[in-house]
């Protein structure tokens, strides 16, 4: 197994530790599947304008072969996009969950703290931040997930004398998910930070190196499916880049266009 020393780790968590943790769970158990990302990814991207249950209907619809935790992100093309972007951070973040996820969880705890102390992280109308020993980060909305937009140059280092702490993490850009979601673990996936564990779809998150061939993590609800892609019954639209940069830089949600949910097949 590799072995990541703790300013690696510090590294590679650094663009995530700050999201709350129901996402930031979800994303560390699909990056153990790096290479289903790049696909799932341009899902998402594709799909963008579908959204709630319409969303989850079409998900469950396609016969999507990838696992759980991957489909968990593809409400969150900005995510995915993220991460087939940077395919070796993606692959080395699911090694290093594999591998050392007690010491992936302490460094995200320590990036936390450094953000905490310099005044960036703290309680807004978006996110909870607890005090201690182990920060929380939690949606005041369960229902509603948002996606930080911060610079890791910025949010774990003494402020410059003037600047504005509060506007270095935006919390504007977010996602609604529903109870449509919850076969894929949303509204049940969550961490014990003191126990160093992480529960995906209320069940302990097993999969480590050792068995990350035949571990199959339970999901309640959720129907594998083995089979070929379906036929895809929704038009195919990319994002825009101003919506590609709505999310980059933590503003709103700002749709420019919505595809039919019964298009021509292709």
């Amino acid at each position: 197994p590799p072995a990541y020393p703790p300013a690696e780790l510090d590294r590679l968590v650094s663009r995530i530790a700050l999201y709350p943790d129901p996402l930031l769970a979800q994303i560390l158990a699909a990056a153990t599947y790096p290479d289903q990302i790049p696909d799932a990814a341009r899902y998402a991207d594709e799909h963008h304008y579908l959204t709630g249950d319409d969303l989850a209907r079409a998900i469950a619809a396609d016969h999507l072969p990838w696992d759980p935790s991957v489909q968990a992100l593809l409400p969150f093309p900005s995510v995915l996009g993220m991460m087939a972007s940077d395919m070796r951070w993606t692959s080395d973040l699911g090694n290093a969950f594999l591998a050392q996820e007690q010491d992936v969880m302490d460094a995200v705890q320590a990036m936390r703290r450094q953000a905490r102390d310099y005044g960036y992280l703290r309680s807004n109308g978006q996110v909870l931040v607890s005090g201690g020993p182990y920060i929380t980060i939690m949606p005041v909305n369960p229902a509603f997930v948002g996606v930080p937009a911060y610079d890791p140059r910025v949010v774990y280092y003494p402020p410059r004398p003037g600047f504005y702490v509060g506007g270095a993490i935006g919390f504007g850009y977010g996602v609604s998910l529903g109870i449509g979601f919850a076969p894929w673990g949303w509204g049940s996936s969550h961490f014990y930070w003191d126990r160093h564990q992480v529960y995906i779809a209320n069940a302990p998150w097993g999969r480590s190196w050792v068995n990350r061939g035949p571990y199959v993590h339970p999901y309640s609800g959720f129907q594998r499916w083995n089979g070929p892609r379906g036929v895809e019954h929704h038009e195919e639209i990319r994002r825009s880049e101003a919506e590609r940069n709505a999310a980059r830089s933590g503003h709103p949600r700002q749709e420019e266009h919505r595809g039919g949910h019964d298009e021509h097949p292709h």
